[in-house]
């Protein structure tokens, strides 16, 4: 799709922790249309605009949905953060990104995400899980506590409703009491630490990873002696801050609590 600049009205701004905020807006359908995946461009001012995953699937009704983590010591976050709240109209430029759902795989989805990447890998999920109830998803989301995985809610009626979901909370400090329910893995430590743990074959999957390119290569280079195929392996990471290579061939490693 060819981006496009357009105003969208502010339709809803609501906190969900003291530190992340969900922005509803509200445009043309025909005009906010995009792919599971992808992502907008917030303008701030003339010189400034801002990229956000877009947290939802396209559902022709026109709504955008945003999670946006609020540094306070940050400048221009602090500027966003004045304007959703104030502002009844904001200016997106959109769509961008290539690291969206295939439409014509039937692949497992192997979806990793840290903080408020949480977002990009939820539009995912919506779409596959409209696409086909059954496919196998394991949604890996990680934060350095609990109280930071700002929906766990919405995973967690996934993994009731849907058989081939599964949640795997990922937090570097214990919570307070044990993970529960269905479909639910708990997981303490870094996500690469975890995935290095728990997995064994991702060859038959179709990866996403969404966060800091210092974890997504975390977890690009844990899943490298899983299987991982290069050609099903997507991050909006590798456009803007690549490495070579991609993918290590590495079928030597020795993984972390592994033998």
């Amino acid at each position: 799709m060819t981006p496009r600049t357009l105003t969208c009205l502010v339709d809803e701004v609501e906190d969900l922790t003291p530190d992340v905020f969900r922005v509803q807006l509200e445009g043309r359908p025909e005009a906010v249309a995009h792919a599971p995946g992808q992502y907008l461009e917030l303008k701030l001012d003339d010189a400034t605009w801002v990229p956000f995953s877009i947290a939802n699937a396209h559902g022709g009704d026109g709504v955008i949905e945003l999670h946006i983590q609020h540094w306070p010591e940050r400048e221009n976050s602090a500027l966003l953060r004045d304007l959703v709240q104030v502002a009844s109209r904001l200016t997106l430029r959109l769509p961008g990104g290539d690291c969206v759902l295939d439409p014509d795989s039937t692949r497992p989805l192997l979806l990793i995400a840290a903080g408020t990447g949480f977002a990009q890998m939820k539009a995912i999920a919506e779409a596959a899980l409209a696409q086909d109830p059954a496919r196998e998803i394991d949604l890996w989301w990680a934060a350095r506590e609990r109280r930071q995985l700002y929906l766990e809610r919405l995973p967690r009626e996934w993994a009731e409703t849907y058989p081939g979901f599964r949640f795997h909370p990922v937090t570097e400090l214990a919570p307070e009491e044990p993970w529960t329910g269905e479909g639910v893995i708990g997981h303490r430590g870094r996500i690469d630490q975890a995935l290095a743990a728990e997995l064994d074959d991702v060859s038959g999957h179709d990866v996403y990873l969404s966060g800091s390119p210092g974890m997504v290569y975390a977890g690009v280079d844990v899943l490298a002696s899983l299987g991982l195929q290069a050609s099903r392996t997507f991050s909006d990471v590798f456009a803007y801050a690549p490495r070579d290579p991609l993918i290590p061939v590495t079928g030597s490693l020795i993984r972390e609590g592994r033998e």
